[in-house]
């Protein structure tokens, strides 16, 4: 099961994590955990995830899960299948790849009975209400207009996160809240973590950095600070 405080690496499909980069880049984020004691989560490109699955030991997650059994299910992606070779866990309804809500539902659910991790992200503090309510491991709240502008919602719009702690809490909730959107520095992490978020969900920041290691420990320092 998923340990907070923690930081995910979302590596999306940039091509700076593509084949043996993004292998590289999940077993440096190994690296950095083992040294620094800290919970870190990677989830490397689809293609990709069998390689970084048998290359690491640190929890590797998929980007995005269909609800789909192994077997004749061309083209999707099963959470079965995938589970078969370490993936332990899935990001749902990321921003740029958004599911009805019912669907989010049983998404979860069908992670849930394969004993894999979830981690929603919501657009604002309205929907990380509405998730929450379903009891994923952990809701990511992520405004939009903030990913990948290297302006952090923990400076840009603090209100965001504490607003979603206490969503979660008001639903009594077993689920925890992590934010993401812009985080680029150690300080966007330390910040987010004394609003109360439990966690930061990264892309950009990490894996467009020009030392993706080096920017991995920076932000894993913050997250030591609070275990």
């Amino acid at each position: 099961m998923i340990k907070f405080p923690v930081l995910i690496i979302n590596m999306k499909n940039y091509l700076e994590a593509s084949g043996e980069r993004g292998v590289a880049m999940a077993k440096a984020a190994e690296r950095v955990a083992k040294d620094f004691g800290v919970n870190i989560v990677v989830a490397p490109p689809t293609p990709i995830l069998y390689s970084v699955a048998s290359s690491v030991s640190i929890p590797v997650y998929a980007q995005h899960v269909d609800l789909s059994k192994a077997g004749s299910t061309t083209g999707f992606i099963s959470p079965e299948y995938v589970k078969s070779f370490g993936v332990c866990g899935s990001i749902i309804n990321h921003s740029e790849h958004q599911l009805p809500i019912n669907r989010v539902k049983q998404t979860i659910e069908l992670l849930k009975s394969f004993s894999m991790d979830s981690v929603v992200c919501a657009v604002d503090p309205r929907k990380t209400k509405v998730f929450a309510k379903m009891n994923p491991d952990a809701v990511a709240v992520e405004p939009p207009e903030l990913i990948g502008s290297g302006i952090a919602v923990s400076k840009a719009r603090p209100e965001v996160i504490t607003d979603s702690v206490n969503a979660v809490k008001s639903v009594g909730s077993t689920s925890k809240l992590i934010c993401g959107a812009g985080i680029v520095s150690g300080e966007d992490v330390r910040r987010a973590l004394e609003l109360g978020a439990e966690g930061v969900l990264v892309a950009s920041g990490i894996v467009k950095a020009s030392n993706p290691e080096e920017k991995i420990k920076e932000m894993a320092r913050e997250i030591k600070r609070f275990l």
